[in-house]
């Protein structure tokens, strides 16, 4: 257990240290590639009601497509993570400016007293972060567990799709019994189904 924690810290240092190589300007045209590739994406474009993201460090930043899905009139979900226990809350976001507030995971999140709560079973779709992906769904986030205790309360019919950069892909991640798989996985070279 304490071999497979320190193996996957391991991995979020080596992702780190990919993201030192780059120039923002890459950065940002890989972002721009896994946005338009997610705008291609059928289960995306047919759901009304998404969950998203907002971006903690290392993670595939949404800020593009939280906006570019607003002008798509979709319902805009984000997650609140409660600090001790990293369980989420749902929350439909309406105004970026104005509905977001630090969170415990070091990113924006809603802000309870200004967004109404969204149940789990009204989800179409839900957009996973990570901070490594392997081609069978497997994901290592930040370390939190937050989306490992959220995917097991999204319904079954709701796809789970993780957004990754194709340098985060590895050919397996370790895993532990609380790990959570996603269904889908985009970088800005394709589209990888669960295998």
């Amino acid at each position: 257990m304490e071999e497979i924690r320190d193996k996957k810290q391991d991995i979020r240092d080596e992702m780190a240290r990919k993201f030192l190589n780059k120039s923002p300007e890459e950065i940002n045209a890989k972002i721009l590639a896994i946005e338009n590739r997610l705008f291609e994406f059928a289960n995306f474009l047919e759901s009304r009601i998404v969950l998203l993201y907002t971006t903690a460090p290392g993670e595939v930043d949404t800020t593009g497509i939280i906006k570019r899905s607003m002008m798509y009139n979709k319902i805009i979900v984000l997650p609140a993570f409660e600090p001790n226990s990293h369980r989420a809350r749902l929350y439909k976001v309406d105004d970026l400016q104005k509905d977001l507030v630090q969170g415990p995971r070091g990113n924006l999140e809603p802000n309870p007293k200004r967004c109404k709560t969204v149940p789990m079973d009204c989800l179409d779709i839900a957009v996973v972060p990570g901070v490594a992906m392997d081609e069978k769904g497997g994901r290592i986030g930040l370390g939190k567990g937050s989306y490992d205790r959220l995917i097991p309360e999204l319904p079954i019919t709701t796809r789970k799709v993780g957004l990754i950069f194709e340098m985060q892909i590895l050919p397996t991640i370790p895993i532990e019994s609380h790990d959570k798989h996603v269904d889908i996985v985009i970088t800005e070279d394709r589209i990888i189904y669960k295998i």
